[in-house]
């Protein structure tokens, strides 16, 4: 199977911090509460900027970061569930502001939690010799919170991460699906008639989601080494989605991986849904984790439900 490269990645850079002592603020909750549950400290929240600035900001950071001249873009790619606009596709409106050429295909995906990670599977199948895609996760959550409910509002946060890949001769393993038995578990309700203007604030049944995710991370790790012939004593890095420090710690225990090689950073960012591991994947690339040469998984699961991985050597 032809896979992909990644040549750059990047991420916008919010300023505004919510730590867990501002919510002790307003919600019967506490640092200790919110920590010990998810493993989550800090997240950070739009002001100003829309989905598409956030965007914009981690997409100008990864391209500078591949070092490739933006003409070569043939594919941009937008996952999010929170867009500006109902239409134009976040993809589509910023094609323009990033000087991409006129040739480009821009479209924005909605997969929740797994949308960056779809997307790159779609990116991979796009892709063609000599053709690059820019693929971005971005997310504006805080516009969907109750801020009087703290089982849901605590956990999310604003962001966007980016990269840039181009078509490689080497395997790529991936896996996706979708149950659709548990949707209601996780989402958001939208407008129903012409009167009903306002779209309905996030609702989740975290123990539901929590039991499927475990699971469905398992099976998309494990998906993806049964095709490479691999074991998890093969894995260098694993880089999930980023939604609760238990989640992460459950499906390394049950894989029999070691929490060293599970790459994390919710404890700063929170769960930003599309955006988290284009986030994590600039993060551990910044921090020097990712090393020329590692086998990474990358793995999530998101409403719908959604969920997937792929396996590749970085």
């Amino acid at each position: 199977m032809d896979g992909i490269k990644i040549l750059g990645c990047g991420h916008a850079h919010l300023k505004r911090k919510v730590t867990n002592d501002d919510f002790a603020k307003i919600l019967d909750t506490s640092d200790e509460w919110i920590r010990t549950r998810t493993g989550i400290r800090t997240r950070y929240r739009a002001e100003q900027e829309e989905t598409s600035d956030m965007a914009l900001e981690a997409a100008q950071n990864a391209l500078a970061d591949s070092g490739i001249d933006p003409k070569r873009i043939r594919y941009f790619i937008v996952a999010t569930l929170s867009p500006d606009h109902v239409m134009p596709s976040v993809a589509c409106s910023l094609k323009d502001r990033l000087e991409l050429p006129g040739n480009v295909m821009a479209f924005d995906v909605n997969a929740a939690c797994s949308g960056f990670l779809y997307s790159l599977q779609i990116a991979s199948g796009l892709l063609r010799e000599n053709e690059a895609a820019l693929v971005v996760g971005a997310e504006k959550l805080s516009k969907y919170m109750d801020w009087t409910d703290r089982n849901t509002c605590v956990l999310f946060g604003d962001g966007a991460g980016a990269c840039v890949v181009e078509k490689r001769d080497a395997p790529l393993y991936r896996f996706a699906n979708t149950e659709s038995d548990l949707q209601h578990s996780l989402f958001v309700p939208g407008m129903k008639s012409h009167e009903e203007r306002e779209i309905g604030y996030a609702q989740m049944n975290g123990r539901e989601v929590f039991r499927f995710a475990i699971r469905a991370m398992r099976e998309a790790i494990e998906n993806v080494l049964a095709q490479a012939g691999d074991t998890v004593d093969d894995v260098d890095l694993v880089i999930s989605h980023q939604a609760n420090i238990r989640i992460i710690e459950n499906v390394a225990r049950h894989l029999h991986i070691p929490m060293e090689k599970m790459y994390t950073n919710l404890e700063e960012y929170g769960n930003t849904s599309a955006a988290s591991i284009a986030i994590a994947l600039a993060c551990a690339k910044e921090e020097g984790v990712l090393k020329r040469g590692m086998n990474v998984v990358i793995t999530g699961f998101g409403g719908g439900f959604s969920y997937g991985a792929v396996y590749f050597k970085w």
